[in-house]
């Protein structure tokens, strides 16, 4: 989750090709430009870490140009009552929440509701002046602060360059201090407050440093959340689920569940004793997703998914911005999107365009990534995602671990191991 992610005109040309591409089985027949040995070693390997207790179950997927070429649930969703992982089962998705909430700005964005480069300001006043943390008393918790150069943007909170932080996972325990202080609630909560309030609150306190000049993972995504309410007028959820969800035919992502939808939420585990068991309890209460208040719809890590609603999200992307006939974004918008908006602030294998991270020729020469051009990103719980518009793959490796493990190593190996089965 701590980690921060060239397409040029590749999606200019896709909109006629592909415009009513779908996620759909491959049937019998097999799709051309994958190996089907290579997808059974796959499968192989991920026996083996169930077998081998590296991780209690998991969920994968393998799309193929449109073409679901493998999809697997393994091991138990609750390890405890010895439930097993079904296709279907429902994970927290955390960070993956993020480039879902980018591109409901990047639809605003195309009805020119807002720019990229508008002070957050203008819409959240609260932003208005904001202030650099310069020294911090441990003592008391109080601090002092300097007036900022520059003011917070769109574009810096969609690119973790904004200088707000994150509260309980920051990496300054200066900025823990603070934002628990002033009640700013992160990542998931069954508490009875809304984005709007915490934004609020996160708006008065001092950035790690000036925007623009430096990458810090931070609630970004929760102040757009927001922006998303004041510009459409809806709250949150509604907006994601009329103008995304509904239209993708993601019916089991939300950031709350309902009652048939909570019976398929796969436990959080821990690995302890010797087992895997539930995770307890900590600055989160893991069953949030389907209990407490419900009113908390961050941007940044709220929502929950099966890994065949994702690849749909992820399909759309590779379709140019449509899916099943509908258009959720130009394909002009998804290119600049993908460009590299950090410069050399965060710019090893990857860089970070305006919702994923992007692959670039380090990452290919390293190996085990994909192509240029592949964007992912993952969540806080175990989940990951990839996708390669070059070679029209998606790959998608769903588990819920928390805490200590066991040497998971699945993830990576999925990665390589997808890619290796390109023909």
């Amino acid at each position: 989750m701590k980690k921060i992610l060239s397409y040029g005109l590749l999606y200019l040309g896709l909109g006629a090709t592909v415009f009513a591409q779908t996620i759909s089985p491959a049937g019998s027949n097999p799709v051309p430009g994958i190996s089907k040995d290579r997808i059974a070693k796959i499968d192989a390997m991920l026996d083996q870490a169930i077998q081998t207790d590296e991780v209690p179950g998991l969920v994968a997927m393998i799309v193929k140009d449109g073409k679901i070429v493998y999809h697997s649930a393994k091991g138990f969703a609750d390890v405890g009552e010895g439930e097993k992982m079904e296709k279907n089962s429902i994970f927290r998705i955390a960070s993956q929440t993020k480039a879902i909430t980018s591109t409901a700005i990047l639809m605003l964005y195309e009805e020119g509701k807002i720019q990229l480069d508008d002070p957050i300001s203008k819409y959240i006043p609260e932003f208005a002046n904001p202030q650099v943390l310069v020294s911090f008393r441990y003592a008391d918790t109080t601090y002092t602060s300097k007036p900022s150069s520059k003011v917070i943007t769109i574009r810096h909170l969609l690119t973790h360059t904004s200088g707000l932080g994150y509260g309980v996972i920051d990496g300054d325990e200066r900025m823990k201090m603070i934002y628990h202080k002033a009640g700013v609630i992160d990542l998931f909560t069954t508490e009875k407050i809304t984005i709007g309030e915490s934004v609020k609150r996160l708006a008065k306190l001092p950035l790690h440093h000036e925007p623009g000049s430096k990458v810090t993972y931070s609630e970004g995504l929760d102040v757009l959340g927001y922006l998303v309410e004041i510009i459409s007028g809806k709250p949150f959820d509604v907006f994601l689920k009329e103008r995304i969800f509904d239209p993708l035919g993601m019916n089991d992502t939300r950031f709350y569940l309902n009652e048939a939808q909570g019976t398929r939420l796969v436990d959080v585990h821990t690995y302890q004793g010797g087992k895997w068991q539930e995770y307890p309890t900590t600055f989160y209460d893991p069953a949030y997703p389907k209990t407490g208040a419900k009113t908390f719809f961050s941007g940044g890590a709220g929502l929950s998914s099966t890994a065949e609603d994702y690849a749909k999200f992820l399909q759309m992307y590779l379709n140019g911005g449509v899916y099943n006939g509908v258009r959720l974004l130009s394909p002009v918008t998804i290119a600049m999107a993908m460009q590299n908006q950090v410069g050399d602030l965060w710019n090893w294998d990857r860089y970070y365009g305006l919702a994923f991270g992007v692959v670039n020729d380090r990452g290919v020469a390293l190996g085990g990534m994909g192509t240029k051009g592949t964007f992912d990103w993952g969540g806080y719980f175990n989940t990951q995602y990839f996708a390669d518009p070059n070679h029209k793959i998606i790959g998608l490796l769903f588990k819920q671990t928390s805490g200590a493990g066991k040497g998971d190593q699945t993830a990576w190996k999925f990665r390589q191991m997808v890619f290796s089965a390109v023909e």
